[in-house]
């Protein structure tokens, strides 16, 4: 046993090392791959008034040594990486170690910060859960998850624009811009914290129902254990499924803070990084993605370890019991609302497409809504209603091909922990944001390259999910009796393991449509997805955040729309999944029932 375990270390460090090298290469291969001449990038970032002449860019070239080939200045920048020397930068001339390291300190404060708001909000939101359970009181899925799912489809960079104008501007309690001390923390960790604790409460969430109904607590109950300890127990019990997830959160709020960066002009790895790609300047760029890569792998580590110390010996030694199904009753009142949500999102792009998104009325720029123009118009005077429902087409339409590519490809991931687990670690450590800049450089900015950098960056999530739920059903005593019976390996995998995982991933790939959604209107907020004049929900946002004092119908829009997609997303998710429950079996190990998880 000891032998297999190292050698599955081993195969994951050797995973992690090799798409580290992977994604590092691509970086510094970047200029060759872009197809652009990076001399006349630095040339403009160097100095905008200078003529790009061809003795200035041969200047630059000399002075940059790109005449040595892209293997070469690649071989040349590994080098002094293993001498500890990031290099220079091609702009400034500065060294990029400090640099690199000063930002990651500035995004390491925020994101400590943000972690601590969202976990705050992530336990205000399963405490009613946590309560009802130990309680005994708790029947199949909460509706904990559909505020949750919500607040995590709001914008980041909405709530930070709102935040600033209203708290920082209009009532002047806190900083607006700048990073000199902790009260410039307040607004950016609140933009960041409350859509990650959406997210981790909707996990956390969906997860208790099936701690709390496992044997042990109905005994501990009837056994007069204090509801606390119950409490407790269920936490423990439910919270090793999320632990991966909160190490991913706590990289994405480190990596993927582009947009909130910029609005309140953080100096942090994520702003660093995105200048340092506008400008071509490689070297820079290449400590900042190297800076989030060693984030990503520490975090997943870190994460992985917490998971086995909470689990303790029953995950080693085939111990755990496998949670019952939570099947949840279909009921008038859990169809209605996203069939509500559901009709109210198809009347709105229905009643947008009937209407020409590119049509500019001067005359009625910023109008309040009307009859005329029932959601406002905007500040060209184009009518928010055709833009909503043009846009709803591409923006939710490609969030639903990206999630459902994802979905598969973690699912399949999730059965290959060891191979895929460095890989998942590297491509987390990537925000969408830092990936679309990477695509965007490629192939130019625009709606594919959008998708395909929301895609690369959206199945690590998944794929962690899968894993753990497929370490947790391999130790379950239930299987170790199915294989002494006698059950082949792919029986085993086909009727009992990937039905009690294909669900839970299911449910969560279904809650991570409006992050999709999200990160594709963070490109577009960003420049790097689709571009305008097209009605894409990310552009609305951008375009309406110059006016949101004056307009904030033009905001509310998309942003409605978008907390509309969480709603239906979790109320969908929280439907039955599968029909009927599964048929009990007995467990020849245990005296209680243990449900098969499939038939």
């Amino acid at each position: 046993m000891r032998v297999r375990g190292r050698a599955a270390l081993g195969a994951a460090l050797c995973g992690r090392a090799a798409a580290l090298v992977l994604v590092v290469a691509c970086v510094g291969l970047l200029p060759w791959l872009s197809g652009k001449d990076p001399a006349l990038s630095v040339l403009r970032a160097r100095s905008a008034e200078q003529e790009p002449t061809p003795e200035a860019l041969t200047a630059v070239r000399d002075d940059l040594g790109l005449g040595i080939g892209p293997m070469a200045q690649l071989g040349y920048w590994l080098g002094g990486l293993l001498q500890g020397d990031l290099g220079t930068s091609w702009v400034s001339g500065t060294e990029v170690g400090p640099g690199v390291l000063a930002a990651l300190t500035v995004s390491l404060a925020l994101m400590a910060v943000s972690l601590g708001v969202a976990l705050l909000l992530a336990a205000g939101l399963c405490v009613r859960t946590v309560v009802r359970g130990a309680r005994g009181t708790l029947t199949g899925r909460t509706s904990t998850g559909a505020g949750a799912a919500m607040l995590a489809s709001v914008p980041e960079f909405l709530l930070a624009t709102a935040g600033l104008l209203l708290i920082g501007v209009w009532l002047g309690w806190l900083p607006t811009s700048g990073w000199s001390g902790p009260v410039d923390m307040a607004l950016p960790a609140l933009a960041m914290g409350v859509p990650a604790g959406g997210l981790l409460g909707r996990l956390v969430a969906d997860a208790l129902p099936g701690a709390y109904g496992e044997r042990w607590a109905e005994l501990w109950r009837a056994s007069g254990v204090s509801s606390w300890r119950i409490a407790l127990a269920g936490l423990r019990r439910a919270v090793p499924a999320v632990v991966p997830q909160l190490g991913l959160v706590a990289v994405g709020l480190t990596g993927g803070a582009v947009a909130v960066e910029t609005v309140f002009a953080i100096p942090g790895i994520g702003r660093t990084a995105l200048g340092a790609a506008k400008s071509q300047d490689v070297p820079l760029l290449q400590g900042c993605v190297l800076a989030l890569l060693a984030l990503g792998l520490a975090a997943g580590v870190l994460a992985h370890l917490a998971r086995l110390r909470l689990l303790g010996p029953g995950l080693r030694d085939a111990q755990l019991a496998l949670p019952a199904p939570q099947s949840a009753t279909v009921t008038r009142s859990r169809v209605a609302v996203p069939v509500l949500l559901g009709v109210a999102l198809l009347a709105v792009t229905v009643a947008g497409l009937l209407r020409d998104p590119y049509t500019v009325e001067t005359a009625a720029r910023l109008a309040p809504p009307s009859l005329a123009h029932p959601l406002g118009t905007d500040g060209l005077g184009r009518d928010v209603l055709a833009r909503l429902g043009h846009g709803a087409a591409s923006t939710v339409g490609t969030a639903a091909a990206v999630t459902v590519v994802s979905a598969l490809v973690g699912l399949a991931l999730g059965f290959l922990p060891v191979f895929s687990a460095g890989l998942a670690d590297v491509a987390n450590a990537l925000p969408p944001v830092i990936v679309g800049l990477l695509v965007a450089a490629v192939t130019g900015p625009g709606a594919s390259g959008a998708a395909l950098a929301v895609t690369l960056t959206a199945w690590p999530p998944l794929a962690a999910h899968a894993a753990t739920l497929v370490g947790e059903v391999r130790a379950s005593r239930f299987l170790v009796a199915q294989q002494a019976l006698g059950s082949t390996h792919s029986r085993i995998l086909t009727r009992h393991v990937l039905p009690a995982v294909a669900g839970p991933v299911a449910r969560h790939a279904v809650l991570r449509l409006p992050g999709s959604a999200l990160a594709l209107a963070a490109l577009g907020f960003l420049g790097l997805g689709a571009q305008a004049p097209a009605p894409e929900w990310g552009l609305l946002l951008d375009e309406s955040r110059s006016y949101l004092e004056r307009a904030p119908w033009a905001a509310l829009a998309p942003a409605v729309a978008l907390a509309a997609l969480a709603g239906l997303a979790v109320s969908v998710s929280s439907l039955s999944w599968g029909g009927t429950p599964a048929r009990e079996r007995r467990d020849p190990l245990a005296s209680e029932p243990v449900s098969a998880h499939g038939s």
